[in-house]
């Protein structure tokens, strides 16, 4: 009976799980990173940075879920921590504010008042995307995260294990998760987005199944952590 209760409480909070884990994973490998445990420029150390970027990815995939309250369907105000928790750990965003942003997106995708969209080549819509999403508050409360872990640890570290993954994971967000799938190709289809073939490895890897971005668009209300079965199911 106890069994049953616990399966009963997993499966309905099984988004909280998921959120929590990735976020101390996150904190776990940059806490490794920047202990001096592990060499900056070594081998083990350039995995670290890849692994802290996958994560970092995660905590950012984890907000968007929030913004669409999907993290705890049954729970609004852990939900809203939640997603709080994850854009100020993501360089200091504001969860509100990315709100807003992202639910423009979804409503007029690949339109002129689409923050993430950008009628240009890729590096034009790159830092378009950039500019979207930092502000000169962030940039400030950066730069006093960096001189304060400065007095904790090295600054190669900090690069390689904190500020590096920060850059790789908003390349990583936008390539996979913004231009692949809304390129002026796609402006024809269906919620104007484009789906990566299916590979639930690579599109796991990729970018946290975003890259199943038709599938995302159709059905917002499914985390990402169900997006592969709305791919199989339109397969």
């Amino acid at each position: 009976m106890m069994f049953i209760t616990l399966m009963i409480i997993f499966n309905k909070n099984i988004g909280i799980l998921i959120a929590i884990t990735i976020i101390s994973l996150w904190l776990v490998c940059v806490f490794i990173g920047l202990s001096n445990a592990i060499k900056p420029f070594s081998i083990l150390g350039l995995m670290l940075t890849l692994v802290i970027t996958h994560l970092y990815t995660g905590v950012f995939i984890t907000a968007h879920d929030a913004m669409h309250g999907t993290v705890a369907p049954n729970h609004r105000k852990v939900n809203q921590l939640i997603g709080v928790v994850s854009t100020t750990l993501f360089a200091f965003n504001r969860f509100r504010q990315m709100k807003k942003k992202h639910y423009l997106h979804h409503r007029y995708v690949a339109e002129e008042k689409d923050p993430d969209y950008a009628d240009g080549n890729f590096f034009v819509w790159y830092f378009s995307f950039l500019k979207s999403y930092i502000s000169v508050i962030q940039i400030v409360l950066m730069g006093i995260t960096f001189n304060v872990l400065a007095l904790f640890s090295p600054q190669e570290n900090i690069i390689m294990f904190w500020m590096l993954p920060s850059i790789l994971s908003t390349f990583q967000l936008f390539y996979f998760g913004t231009y692949l799938p809304h390129r002026k190709i796609n402006h024809q289809t269906p919620h104007k987005s484009g789906s990566q073939a299916k590979n639930h490895i690579w599109a796991f890897i990729s970018c946290y199944f975003f890259g199943y971005h038709h599938e995302h668009h159709d059905s917002p209300s499914t985390p990402w952590w169900k997006l592969h079965v709305v791919k199989e199911n339109n397969t």
